[in-house]
């Protein structure tokens, strides 16, 4: 009777196993992102007017792992260098979309700099990271390569404010002196969140819960299968990246638990957003962060939206100003131009000339998510 319970009990475990097993591969096989969504106007057409005929060409730092990481580098206006700052586009984008961003920090006399993060323009193959983890990887060897001026600011927009948030929480922290969050990207489960990001992504959530599980048992071999698609213009997806892996997309953004993530940040942190926000919810940042824990300063401008906040003139003195107000809690560490010389010692390479750059970006869209 003994031997006849344990037989149907070994039976029944087998079975839903079985049942269990073939659950997540139809999840896997089936569950990945539909069709994109079309592309959006105020995501694509701002950039139409934006010039880019002094775009930096792009530079090149070796990652651990001998990859080369593409960025731009523009130099601070003036005798006296009042620091540093790191920016980080947001979802589907590259370096060239914090363009005018970057001009007007260097004009206020910060050393700017702008990043193909890994899986976007020229850093590595589009939409895919080798492992979780490697995005914070890269950040850390690139502040090492370039020996940033001091105070140094971490800023960065939409997904890219999502990482910003992840990198602050995490252990490397303190590799900068502040960190500033453009309209960040927090989590599909933040009170942020609009359905399908206000029409800029389609998500393939069976597939993501499915490799997210089979995660937890330690098993990567689908790590890089597609599950989120942006509304990128069909013209656009030989330069932008059109869709991420599982890999980036868990890397892109804050860590699953993002209130834990938002109460390990011990730097100065300021959010911008736009009143104006198509793509999420602005007026929600605040219970966001105080949920969570933390008293944080959050400005949301009028009259501004997703893209604009990365545009509009009003919109980049704010940043400006949010920087230079967490800087002024650090008094005494402005650096002189000669000292931030140092980071042009580096070995750098050129990937492509002043003159093509603009071809290569004119009409262009950003990122959205």
């Amino acid at each position: 009777m003994l031997a006849h319970r344990m037989k149907r009990l070994l039976v029944t475990i087998l079975i839903v196993v079985a049942v269990l097993v073939a659950a997540l591969g139809l999840a896997i096989a089936l569950g990945g992102p539909g069709e994109p969504p079309p592309p959006m106007s105020s995501i694509n057409d701002p950039f139409k007017n934006v010039d880019f005929s002094d775009l930096p060409e792009r530079s090149h730092f070796t990652a651990r792992d001998g990859a080369k990481i593409a960025f731009r580098a523009f130099p601070a206006i003036g005798d006296t260098i009042k620091g540093s700052v790191v920016l980080v586009h947001g979802s589907s984008a590259s370096s060239s979309s914090m363009h005018v961003m970057a001009k007007s920090f260097a004009a206020a006399g910060y050393a700017a700099y702008a990043l193909d993060i890994r899986g976007h323009g020229q850093s590595g193959a589009k939409g895919h990271i080798a492992y979780i983890g490697q995005l914070e990887e890269d950040m850390e060897d690139f502040v090492r390569a370039i020996k940033l001026a001091q105070p140094s600011t971490l800023v960065g927009f939409s997904s890219g404010g999502g990482f910003v948030l992840r990198f602050a929480g995490s252990p490397r922290q303190e590799l900068f002196s502040n960190y500033l969050l453009l309209s960040p990207w927090i989590s599909q489960d933040a009170a942020t969140l609009r359905p399908g990001s206000g029409g800029w992504a389609t998500v393939g959530v069976p597939r993501i819960i499915a490799i997210a599980v089979l995660n937890g048992f330690g098993m990567h071999a689908f790590d890089d299968l597609p599950v989120v698609r942006f509304a990128v213009d069909e013209r656009d997806k030989g330069f932008l990246t059109p869709q991420y892996s599982f890999a980036l997309e868990q890397n892109f953004r804050p860590e699953r638990d993002y209130q834990a993530n938002i109460r390990a940040v011990r730097a100065p942190l300021r959010v911008l957003a736009g009143q104006n926000h198509e793509v999420f919810y602005a007026d929600k940042f605040a219970s966001v962060f105080k949920t969570a824990g933390k008293d944080v300063p959050i400005t949301l401008l009028p009259g501004i939206d997703h893209i604009s906040l990365t545009l509009d003139q009003a919109a980049l003195q704010a940043a400006i100003s949010a920087v230079e107000s967490m800087d002024h809690e650090r008094p005494n560490q402005a650096m002189e131009r000669t000292a931030t010389r140092r980071m042009f010692t580096f070995q750098i390479t050129k990937s492509f000339s002043r003159r093509a750059a603009p071809a290569l970006v004119s009409g262009r869209s950003s990122c959205s998510r």
